[in-house]
């Protein structure tokens, strides 16, 4: 079977984040399928290969770009950020799965992307310096529990977490729930960040603490990353405060250890 379906991570914004293989793949594709903004970044709003729906419609956009690439098409499948974090690489799987045996027979290709919480970390420094967790409180697939549950095991094992979608009209009261509830077992000085568009032009990056932090500091281009009890700011005289997290654990030897990286 000739068909391929590529789903491509465009990176969080700019065109500056595009990696070379993602260009590539855009040169190849002859339909172009994904949500509207994500679409608007690489393709013309006139351009007829134009496919554009709904960012909730992940399951029937992938359905339709997997039965065009049945007919020996060569479709994109476009994603912001990395494609199998929270993502479409992951819808298209779960389809494949569901679906008819020659959708198993196209070609697949998944092209990454630079997250979203990456770029946001490397706007402030490196606050996913040492082991962390990336975690979406959007309880559309999955129960406010299960959320809560990972929260806390996350904040009891030390680790520094990324939140995608942390508010939204539809999500209004999440975020501020989940800082709730780490108050009650992490330091009121550990630090937040707030990233805003990070990586594009409009980027805006925020840092206080969870004593102080707002869910109303958040929006829907907003991710949110909580620091652990190691994440530190080192203040720069003219320049923004740097965030990171040690690569190295309490009681370790850095120079001991050697580096990691």
């Amino acid at each position: 079977m000739s068909g391929r379906l590529i789903v491509i991570g465009l990176g969080p914004g700019e065109a500056t984040y595009l990696t070379a293989q993602a260009l590539e793949a855009l040169e190849r594709a002859d339909w172009f399928y994904g949500y509207g903004p994500y679409v608007d970044r690489v393709v013309a709003v006139d351009d007829p290969r134009r496919v554009v729906s709904d960012n909730r419609e992940e399951g029937a956009r992938a359905r339709e770009a997997l039965t065009l690439a049945e007919r020996g098409e060569c479709v994109a499948m476009l994603s912001g950020g990395d494609p199998g974090v929270f993502a479409m690489a992951s819808a298209v799987c779960e389809q494949i799965e569901r679906g008819p045996q020659t959708w198993r027979e196209l070609i697949l290709e998944v092209v990454p992307g630079v997250s979203a919480m990456l770029a946001a970390a490397a706007a402030c420094g490196a606050p996913l310096g040492h082991d962390f967790a990336a975690i979406s409180l959007s309880d559309n697939l999955k129960p406010w529990a299960l959320i809560e549950r990972r929260l806390l095991a996350c904040a009891g094992a030390g680790l520094v977490m990324a939140f995608y979608n942390p508010i939204s009209k539809a999500r209004p009261w999440q975020l501020g729930v989940a800082l709730e509830k780490l108050r009650d077992v992490l330091s009121p000085d550990t630090l937040v960040i707030f990233a805003r568009a990070a990586g594009r032009v409009d980027e805006q990056i925020t840092t206080t603490t969870l004593d102080q932090a707002r869910a109303e500091q958040a929006d829907m281009a907003t991710l949110v990353i909580i620091g652990s009890e190691e994440t530190r700011r080192v203040e720069r005289p003219g320049q923004s405060s740097l965030i990171y997290t040690p690569r190295f654990a309490p009681g370790c030897d850095p120079e001991a250890a050697g580096s990691q990286g």
